[in-house]
């Protein structure tokens, strides 16, 4: 028999999927070939796989070798099948016991001398194995910490071909080989948020930044320059809790896939932070690529902040591209190798100046923006987009004034109100699938037992008649009901639906 077999994982997307890998030796001309959807570099990995063979003394047989990568349908892309086809080839070529490898998954690309080199998304990888009951795992050692942290699997490190071999020869024989030794990861220091102390004054915008982070509402920062906003931007991720199990292995799991191989250690626990620059392109921020399709910012600020700094100076397809992820936090890229889903449920935060110069707005005598030139630049947020927004805030310059003020309240204490509201929304949306009001459907809060009484909403449903949409209703109720957890409060009052349409003016005027 010239059939040997191990297992792989290939990744669609962030999820993975395990890959049977078949290997045939049989008589012919001397040929090397890889079936199953292979891209450009798996496609290269029989030069890898016979110089790293080689080069541990273990050559592989100059006949036919076929290798298959089964689900043969699914694209399979990058380096990381070396290692996998590698040893399979040597099952089939009867240098190591078949019975050994058949049930084990091994990641890893080779170098030409035989060294196993760490991998991209080594997390996901690992998950999608444990998740089809796979038990051992072979990886490169420099990526050993990361795979530990999915429970319920045997990480075995791996650092050069030959070891690999002399391992399951040992197996083979009923001896337990040595573990291999591995590198020692320093603990990195922690480094704290930026803290709300440091923003003096700015009462109202210091308001509408607790009650985004206690509601999961998004954010819109409109001032001059210099008046605050990046600042309160900044520090919204240090008022949110901690991220639970679920969301740390997803949010690890982005930067495994986008980060350097072989340094992560430990799950994120906090929420991230992602700020692109305004030039940045629709692929940079939604997602796209191909071979492989990769996550975009929207992706990497899964669970935490999107922020995007000088919001009009994007491009208008950008900012109109995220209108569905904000929506639904899925976001879908199509390809012609098939449809990619990135999770994408984070907070957005738009931060712009009233005009071009930003010296509009009480400032006018120092504007020299024509209309037409003021009118183009606000209207690339307006509309669609500004009214997924929840809360709209102006952030005024601040005054000598401000200088004497005492210092207002610290992260801590006001992340401690902001934990008390979410568990409050935990406990009441807990048995539908949602932690927070703002990602609850609209039309719960507006009919069944969650409807507030008309005249709690009479000035809201009022605002229908003058243009409100819809959606800025709904909105204007979550709002309403984060602000009651906030106080600590059942239901929401009549101050609370005011102070919810105050959120959502500007200039006086309701953003519909």
């Amino acid at each position: 028999m010239t059939l040997g077999r191990t297992r792989a994982v290939g990744l669609h997307g962030l999820a993975g999927f395990v890959v049977e890998v078949e290997v045939d030796v049989s008589a012919g001309l001397p040929q090397f070939l890889v079936s199953g959807r292979p891209d450009a570099s798996c496609k290269q990995s029989p030069d890898r796989v016979k110089a790293a063979a080689a080069n541990c003394g273990h050559q592989v047989a100059q006949r036919r070798v076929t290798v298959n990568l089964s689900p043969a349908s699914v694209p399979k892309i990058g380096s990381g099948f070396d290692l996998a086809i590698c040893v399979a080839v040597l099952a089939a070529s009867e240098t190591i016991e078949r019975r050994v490898v058949e049930d084990v998954v091994h990641l890893g690309e080779l170098g030409l001398d035989g060294t196993v080199r760490p991998l991209r998304g080594v997390l996901p990888l690992v998950l999608a194995a444990a998740r089809a009951g796979v038990r051992h795992v072979v990886v490169p050692v420099a990526n050993a910490a990361e795979a530990r942290l999915i429970p319920g699997i045997r990480v075995h490190p791996v650092a050069h071909l030959g070891e690999l071999v002399e391992r399951y020869r040992l197996l083979a024989a009923g001896v337990t080989p040595p573990e291999v030794e591995e590198p020692v990861h320093p603990v990195p220091p922690e480094v704290g948020w930026p803290d709300l102390v440091d923003i003096v004054g700015q009462d109202e915008p210091r308001r509408a930044l607790e009650t985004a982070a206690a509601g999961g509402h998004h954010l819109y920062l409109v001032g001059p320059p210099g008046a605050g906003k990046t600042m309160l931007a900044e520090r919204l991720p240090g008022l949110l809790p901690p991220l639970d199990d679920e969301q740390a292995m997803e949010v690890t799991a982005v930067s495994s896939i986008l980060g350097m191989p072989g340094v992560l250690t430990a799950l994120e626990r906090r929420p991230p932070l992602v700020a692109p620059h305004h030039g940045a392109s629709m692929p940079a921020i939604v997602g796209g690529g191909t071979n492989p399709v990769v996550p975009g910012a929207v992706t990497q600020a899964h669970h935490g902040v999107l922020f995007l700094d000088e919001a009009p100076e994007f491009q208008s397809g950008v900012l109109q591209a995220l209108r569905q992820p904000v929506e639904s936090g899925v976001v879908v890229i199509g390809r012609a190798m098939g449809r990619f889903l990135f999770p994408c449920r984070f907070q957005l935060v738009l931060a712009a100046n009233p005009c071009p110069c930003g010296l509009g707005y009480g400032k006018g005598d120092r504007c020299r923006c024509s209309s037409l030139r003021r009118n183009t630049y606000q209207n690339k947020l307006r509309g669609p987009l500004l009214d997924r927004v929840d809360i709209q805030v102006f952030v005024p310059a601040p005054s000598r004034a401000t200088l004497i003020l005492e210092p207002g309240e610290t992260t801590a204490v006001v992340a401690a109100r902001v934990r008390e509201a979410r568990a409050i929304q935990g406990e009441r949306w807990g048995h539908l699938g949602y932690r927070v009001n703002a990602h609850v459907p609209g039309p719960v809060f507006r009919d069944g037992p969650m409807r507030l009484c008309r005249a709690v909403t009479h000035d809201l449903d009022a605002a229908l008649d003058r243009g409100l949409s819809m959606r800025s209703y709904h909105r204007c109720l979550k709002l309403a009901w984060t602000l009651a957890d906030l106080r600590g409060a059942d239901v929401p009052d009549g101050d609370d639906v005011g102070m919810a349409v105050g959120l959502r003016c500007q200039d006086g005027e309701l953003a519909a």
